[in-house]
């Protein structure tokens, strides 16, 4: 392996500034992202009160199932201890859902390593898991390459209830079917069997998305003693009993100062990323296993669609008394988040950076302070064949992203047109539709109507001639099938659909090519966190 950085072009203003550090981002982020940063936070923390030894005891009992190493018992116990933790996170995907979902876990390893070594303490990696998220659309799905295309293999059991993802159970028939049709399309090689083998047993031993997911990345990161947790998991919901209860106190002034900086943040020029309202109550409702969104109205808090409707009393008895029946949103979690776990630093990636610049005023209104927000490492891979293709057609990384292959493709598509053919096909019509119209007038003149007879004979001709059009194209192509087949190839393996390869594609698809031990293997590379997109050419 070899690693190179790649600029690219910037197509987000928000992160570009935060990484120089803008003056007009200090209002919006407690920290700058610099290392003395973290020497602060720390210090911070130490001021601060964590029941850490519940929260060890509540993941031990969250992961247990799913396999502890001696690495992950060795951080659950610094854990308990009081250590700090790099946090991240995401929604439980398919095969872990996009690359990025690993590069975040990547991430989060690296950065606690670092500032293990930097800061002289223990500090934790954890793994957020956003189990309490219904929209189950996001994550039923991915993505493969079929015959040189992005082809999206879709698990196709419907629930029309905005069920949890950690609630939602999976039909182990109809997902077995999906991972079928997934490593059909990934070919045999060495590694195909143990992979495919691990992940039917996977399903087999799962419940719910939220259960094969965990199995997937735990098998990927045990030894290096990644934690996680589950937000939906329900003693870790009771362990949140006081903060939800805190969090329904203080809503109105939380929702007001979230719109006001929502509001600071457009001005800024950087979007409303979130839509916040007043009325909004940042909360969900969890009832038979679905996800309702509150509202404050006066001094209830209702969902009028599903008709639930709750005094503030009514509420807080709730947090009290059956906390899993209460859910976070996008503005909530980060305050949760801060309320339960020590956390020195959460790494996010460009969506993520954006709605927490919203939200600073609102850990000040729960007397909490934003943690050190950093933006996630970026990776593409480059296999040995896309590498050669990059060489032969004198191509760069950066030139696939910003379009040139497609470039190069129409041009050569363009070039290998049998235009002499079409030419020929064109006078054959022109040809014919005058001898139809001087057939047409010799008829008229015999008062032999026959207009309509001789309109619908013309337009089936002229659709055989688009038939015989598109024979000849189909041919062409396929005499020149290699060279396509090679254009296609580049954009699909490294800009797929016009996307990052890790925004489409899911981590199987190279541990299918390289083996199981490639991500330990990038684990082993020297990432630093920086401005730029890595390259891991294979």
């Amino acid at each position: 392996m070899k690693l190179d950085q790649v600029t690219l072009p910037v197509n987000n203003n928000l992160l570009s500034a935060y990484w120089s550090g803008s003056e007009m981002l200090h209002n919006f982020y407690e920290y700058q992202l610099r290392e003395e940063s973290y020497l602060k936070r720390a210090e911070y923390l130490k001021s601060k009160q964590y029941d850490t030894k519940q929260l060890s005891d509540i993941i031990l009992k969250f992961m247990e199932p799913y396999g502890i190493t001696e690495k992950i018992t060795e951080n659950l116990a610094y854990l308990a201890d009081g250590s700090p933790v790099i946090v991240g996170g995401q929604q439980a995907g398919i095969l872990t859902g996009p690359l990025y979902s690993i590069h975040k876990a990547i991430s989060v390893i690296l950065l606690a390593k670092k500032q293990t070594e930097k800061l002289g303490v223990k500090v934790i990696p954890l793994f957020w898991i956003a189990g309490e998220d219904h929209d189950i659309e996001e994550i039923n799905h991915t993505y493969t390459i079929y015959q040189t295309e992005p082809k999206k293999r879709v698990y196709r059991e419907r629930n029309n209830r905005k069920t949890m993802a950690s609630t939602t159970e999976i039909n182990k028939v109809q997902l077995k079917k999906t991972i079928d049709e997934i490593f059909k399309d990934f070919g045999e090689t060495a590694y195909t069997q143990e992979l495919y083998q691990f992940v039917l047993s996977s399903i087999n031993d799962s419940e719910t998305f939220t259960d094969f997911f965990v199995r997937c990345m735990n098998s990927f990161f045990k030894d290096e003693g990644l934690l996680m947790i589950d937000a939906a998991y329900p003693p870790f919901r009771r362990y949140e009993s006081d903060f939800f209860k805190k969090i329904i106190e203080k809503n109105e002034k939380i929702a007001e100062v979230v719109v006001n900086k929502e509001q600071l943040l457009n001005d800024a020029g950087f979007g409303k990323p979130i839509e916040a309202t007043l009325e909004n109550a940042n909360l969900f409702f969890v009832q038979d296993g679905e996800r309702f969104l509150l509202e404050r109205v006066g001094n209830l808090f209702i969902n009028e669609t599903s008709n639930i409707k709750f005094a503030k009393d009514e509420l807080l008895e709730i947090a009290l008394n059956n906390p899993e029946k209460l859910s976070n949103n996008v503005v909530t979690r980060p305050l949760m988040q801060e309320m339960t776990i020590p956390v020195l630093a959460f790494v996010g990636g460009p969506g993520e950076l954006a709605y927490w610049a919203t939200l600073k005023d609102a850990f000040e209104v729960m007397d909490l302070q934003m943690p050190i927000i950093v933006p996630r490492l970026n990776i593409t891979l480059i296999s040995r064949k896309v590498e050669q293709l990059l060489e032969e057609y004198k191509l760069t990384v950066e030139d696939v992203f910003v379009g040139k292959v497609k470039e190069l493709k129409n041009k050569f598509l363009e070039s290998i047109q049998d235009e002499e053919a079409k030419e020929q096909i064109n006078q054959l019509q022109r040809l014919l539709e005058n001898q139809y119209q001087k057939l047409s007038t010799h008829l008229n003149e015999q008062q032999l109507h026959l207009d309509f007879i001789i309109e619908k004979n013309i337009n089936y001709h002229a659709q055989q001639f688009e038939y015989l059009k598109s024979k000849i194209e189909q041919q062409v192509l396929l005499k020149h099938d290699k060279i396509i087949r090679q254009f296609n190839t580049l954009s699909s393996e490294l800009y797929p659909n016009d996307n990052y390869q890790e925004r489409v594609f899911n981590p199987y698809q190279y541990l299918n090519i390289y083996g199981p031990t490639l991500i330990s293997e990038l684990l082993e590379l020297p990432f630093d966190f920086s401005n730029s997109h890595y390259i891991v050419r294979m």
